[in-house]
């Protein structure tokens, strides 16, 4: 089992993650709307009824620097929602969350993409979206193509692009930097047997470095060899947070 990164500090003895009774509720329609003016209308009207549903709830934990925590659950549990909210893409209910350093969300890959634009144009412009200077995005380009295995296709527009080479230089482009706080939904799952070998084998090499990491998978093999600490997700509700080999067995028996 790996070891958490020990860092000798001060201020790198201030928790990297620390989340508080944090509640995400959303509001789902319980009535077919087909447009977005008939919404407006009945919004205005105050005839919209809506179903509150609770993606998590009174969720609290707390990450050292170096920590690497594993997000165990069945579907519907609430761990990508846990993750956005972290990574800023949702806000909270309720609850707050406080972060220290640079944070690196690895969650959908190629969002930013332009289907209409080839590789090479699109390493630029989602390069830009994640607020990299164009001047760095020329000085890593080659690094860019390199890792990504896509030299051959640089001029093709991304619509003929599969899946897996979309989330291919989506994964180069985003790893670039050496963030602080690394945040990775299923993202050691992209392209074939080969390349995902070497994309783990690069967040790693990341975390090393002393990144703290959020890590959700379904594999719970993949989780025990990359993770010091885990927690179980069940309906919004955190179950159990602690030791990878304790939370593991746990989760394993639920899987039974």
């Amino acid at each position: 089992m790996a070891e958490p990164i020990k860092l000798n500090t001060d201020i790198e003895k201030e928790p990297a993650i620390v989340v508080d009774d944090l509640t995400v509720k959303f509001n789902l329609s319980k009535e077919k709307i087909d447009s977005l003016k008939e919404f407006v209308i009945k919004l205005i009207k105050r005839k919209v009824k809506f179903n509150e549903f609770y993606a998590l709830q009174n969720v609290s934990f707390t990450l050292e620097k170096g920590d690497r925590l594993g997000i165990l659950g069945l579907n519907g549990a609430g761990k990508s929602t846990l993750l956005k909210v972290i990574a800023g893409v949702y806000r909270p209910t309720s609850g707050t969350v406080r972060k220290s350093g640079i944070v690196a969300p690895l969650l959908e890959l190629g969002a930013g993409f332009e289907n209409e634009y080839t590789a090479r144009e699109n390493i630029f412009l989602y390069g830009a979206i994640l607020g990299y200077s164009k001047d760095f995005l020329k000085s890593k380009f080659d690094e860019i193509v390199e890792f990504s295995e896509l030299k051959d296709f640089l001029d093709v527009p991304l619509k003929n692009y599969s899946s897996g080479m979309r989330s291919r230089l989506g994964f180069a482009i985003c790893t670039l930097v050496n963030p602080d706080i690394l945040i990775l939904d299923e993202i050691l799952s992209v392209g074939d047997a080969k390349f995902r070998t070497k994309s783990e084998a690069k967040v790693k090499e990341m975390f090393e470095r002393g990144a703290t990491v959020l890590f959700v998978s379904h594999s719970i093999e993949q989780v025990k060899s990359i993770c010091n600490k885990a927690m179980i997700l069940d309906h919004g509700k955190l179950i159990k947070f602690g030791d990878i080999d304790e939370v593991a067995a746990i989760y394993e028996d639920m899987l039974k």
